[in-house]
């Protein structure tokens, strides 16, 4: 592995948690910034956002607060529909998300589950070529969008 190569993993490992079956991703900005950054890479991937959610604005709507958080709902049926073809409950859980939020110390993350914890209880084999191809689409999506 070259220098660069090893400089790369070194920050993207530094930069991301596991907690239990979420990824965390640490980003830079503001959940807005962040989310906007997401939004552009999904739909410059060729994928289609069904919804942004934004649970921080719903929560002040009734009087209450719990900081900055929105969820972006997006998919591809080129990803999506192998994994519908193995197990139909597979819709259950498609199309993928992705939360940004800002946590108590006011840092900013990216959070997905895995798609082999989420699909854990269908069909599909753990090692299913689909649901590596969404782990890494995630992957790569929410390293965009991070910034940094």
């Amino acid at each position: 592995m070259t220098r660069l190569g090893i400089a790369l993993f070194t920050a993207l490992m530094a930069t991301q948690t596991h907690a239990g079956d979420v990824v965390r991703v640490a980003a830079t900005g503001s959940v807005g910034e962040v989310m906007d950054r997401l939004e552009g890479a999904v739909t410059g991937a060729g994928a289609t956002v069904f919804a942004r959610i934004d649970h921080g604005a719903g929560a002040e709507s009734v009087g209450m607060e719990i900081g900055a958080a929105q969820l972006l709902v997006f998919g591809n049926p080129a990803l999506g529909t192998p994994a519908m073809q193995q197990d139909p409950l597979a819709g259950l859980y498609l199309p993928l998300k992705v939360l940004a939020y800002e946590d108590a110390a006011g840092a900013v993350w990216l959070a997905y589950e895995e798609p082999s914890d989420t699909f854990g209880e269908l069909a599909i084999p753990a090692d299913a070529e689909v649901l590596a191809k969404m782990s890494g689409a995630l992957g790569k999506l929410t390293s965009a969008a991070a910034g940094g």
